[in-house]
C-alpha cells in the first residue's frame, strides 16, 4: 500500500461519457471502435463500444442483448414503479409486513448475492438500508425543487428509520423462490449494488458469446471484456473529484471493471454545506472519510458494492477486508488530495 499525492477520481475509459465521438482510447490508436448508447436503464446513460471484429450487423445484434439484459434487471431493481408482469423491488417494498411472494429466479438470485455482500462488508453494504436513504433522497429531490427551503433530515427522523435497517428482516425461500420484509417499515434500495449486478450480466453474455474486446460504460461502471486487439489493456482515467477535467490517475485495464463512489455526485446544499448521497451506516450522515474510492476488480457487482462499503469505512478496515478477497485493488483519495492504493494497482499504472 503506498501514499501518493496528486488529485482525485470517478472512473471512465477515456472519453467515454462525451459522447459517441469520445471512445475509448486503444494503447496504439486503432481503428475508432463501433458504439451504441442508451438512455433507459438505471437513471443514466450506458454505452456499448466494440473494438472486436464483428460486423456492424453482429454487433448490433450483441447490442440488442446487452440491451435486453440492463432492461431486465432494471425493471426487476426498481424501488419508484411497478412493471406489468413483474414482481420487483417495488412490489416487495409494497408488500412489507405481508405474506411472501413469488419471484423470479434472477431476482433471487441477486437477493442472495446481496446478503452475501452484506456480510461480506460487515454491513456497509446493505441493501435494506432503504427507509434511511429514503428520507435523504427526499430531502435531495426536495432541496432540487426549492433549493432556499432545503434541509437536512432531523436526527429524530433518521433514528426512528435505523430502527428498520436489519438485513435479516428480508426473509428469502431459495427452493420455493419466495421473498418477504417481515418489517412493514422496511424497504430494499439497491443502489449500492443493482447497477454493477446488471453490468456483470450483460458482461457475462458478452464472454459466453466469444466476444472480446468490448467496453460496456454503464452510467460510470466500467466493465471491460477482453483486450484491445493488439494485445494491450485499455486507457482508463481516474478523474479529480475537485476537477472533472484532470484525472487523477490513468491506468492500463483489460477484462475486469473499475467502479468508483465520490462525494461530489448526487449532492445538495444547505447552509453553504453540500451533503452528498453515500450514507454512513453509523453515523446515518454521508460519509466523510474520503473524496472518493475506486475498485478494480473483474466482477463489476463486487467492484460496485466495494466501492461504497469501502467509502464508509477507514482505511485501515478498508484494507483489512479487501486483504481477505481475491483480485481486488484500490484507490483511496482524501480530502487533501492525498492518494492511497494497494500493491497491486501501482502495477496498472500508466505513464
Amino acid at each position: 500500500m503506498k501514499p501518493f499525492k496528486y488529485l482525485s477520481c470517478l472512473c471512465i475509459v477515456l472519453g467515454l461519457l462525451v459522447s459517441l465521438a469520445g471512445c475509448p482510447k486503444t494503447a496504439n490508436k486503432a481503428e475508432e471502435p463501433k458504439g451504441m448508447v442508451y438512455f433507459s436503464y438505471f437513471d443514466t446513460v450506458s454505452y456499448v463500444y466494440s473494438y472486436a471484429e464483428d460486423s456492424q450487423e453482429e454487433f448490433e445484434e450483441n447490442c440488442a442483448k446487452v440491451s435486453e439484459i440492463l432492461g431486465k434487471y432494471h425493471n426487476l431493481f426498481d424501488i419508484y414503479y411497478e412493471h406489468t408482469g413483474v414482481i420487483n423491488l417495488r412490489t416487495l417494498n409494497l408488500n412489507a409486513g405481508n405474506e411472501p411472494l413469488q419471484i423470479d429466479k434472477e431476482l433471487m438470485d441477486f437477493l442472495v448475492y446481496a446478503k452475501e455482500l452484506c456480510q461480506t462488508t460487515n454491513g456497509e453494504m446493505n441493501i435494506m438500508m432503504g427507509s434511511v436513504l429514503k428520507i435523504w433522497h427526499d430531502c435531495r429531490d426536495a432541496a432540487s425543487k426549492a433549493p432556499s427551503e432545503a434541509r437536512i433530515p432531523t436526527d429524530e427522523e433518521l433514528s426512528h428509520a435505523a430502527l428498520h435497517v436489519d438485513i435479516d428482516s428480508l426473509e428469502l425461500d431459495t427452493v420455493n423462490l419466495t421473498a418477504r420484509i417481515s418489517d412493514p417499515e422496511a424497504s430494499i434500495d439497491v443502489g449500492a449494488l443493482g447497477k454493477g449486478y446488471a453490468t456483470e450480466k450483460a458482461a457475462e453474455y458478452l464472454r459466453s458469446i466469444g466476444a472480446d474486446g468490448y467496453v460496456l460504460n454503464i452510467g460510470g461502471n466500467i466493465r471491460i471484456i477482453g483486450h484491445n486487439p493488439d494485445g494491450s489493456g485499455w486507457g482508463t482515467g481516474i478523474k479529480d473529484p475537485s476537477d472533472p477535467e484532470r484525472h487523477a490517475l490513468k491506468l492500463e485495464l483489460a477484462d475486469t471493471s473499475c467502479v468508483t463512489s465520490g462525494d461530489y455526485e448526487r449532492t445538495f446544499s444547505v447552509n453553504d454545506t453540500k451533503y452528498h448521497h453515500i450514507i454512513d451506516k453509523d453515523t446515518l450522515m454521508p460519509s466523510a472519510h474520503f473524496r472518493s474510492v475506486s475498485i478494480i476488480t473483474p466482477d463489476s457487482g463486487l467492484a460496485d458494492a466495494l466501492s461504497t462499503a469501502l467509502f464508509c469505512m477507514s482505511r485501515e478496515d478498508g484494507l483489512a477486508l479487501v486483504e481477505t478477497l481475491e483480485n481486488v485493488e484500490v484507490l483511496w483519495i482524501t480530502h487533501d488530495g492525498t492518494q492511497y492504493y494497494t500493491d497491486g494497482l501501482s502495477k496498472l499504472i500508466r505513464a
